[in-house]
């Protein structure tokens, strides 16, 4: 799974793995004022970069992502630009921007993360 600075979501194949279909993700992302919120781990195998200036793998969606949840830190997208909005508290911003693979805001209200 894959996310972008501006929101675009790759979730649904991998290139050269085998892919039974799709699923249902496209069509929750298709529709209009549908809130989509990614949780995921924020890094995949061997630390590569989950959240990317852009995605390198196949679109499941354009522009459709709100909010990404990982176990580092919550981002959330304001126009469309994505913002750090909390933090994990045994996480530093520095350990945040190096597990990220493009530029983002940082909140000026950036809070801990915490469980509801």
């Amino acid at each position: 799974m894959q996310v972008s600075r501006s929101g675009d979501l790759a979730n649904w194949m991998i290139p050269g793995k085998m892919v039974k279909g799709m699923g249902g993700a496209m069509d929750l992302v298709a529709v209009a004022d549908t809130k989509v919120v990614v949780t995921m781990e924020h890094t995949a195998k061997g630390g590569k970069h989950k959240i990317l200036e852009n995605c390198s793998l196949p679109l499941t969606g354009q522009k459709c992502v709100d909010m990404v949840i990982t176990e580092m830190g919550v981002f959330e997208l304001q126009d469309g630009e994505l913002v750090l909005t909390e933090i994990d508290p045994d996480t530093s911003l520095e350990e945040v921007r190096a597990a990220t693979g493009c530029s983002f805001k940082v909140a000026d209200s950036l809070r801990q993360m915490a469980q509801l």
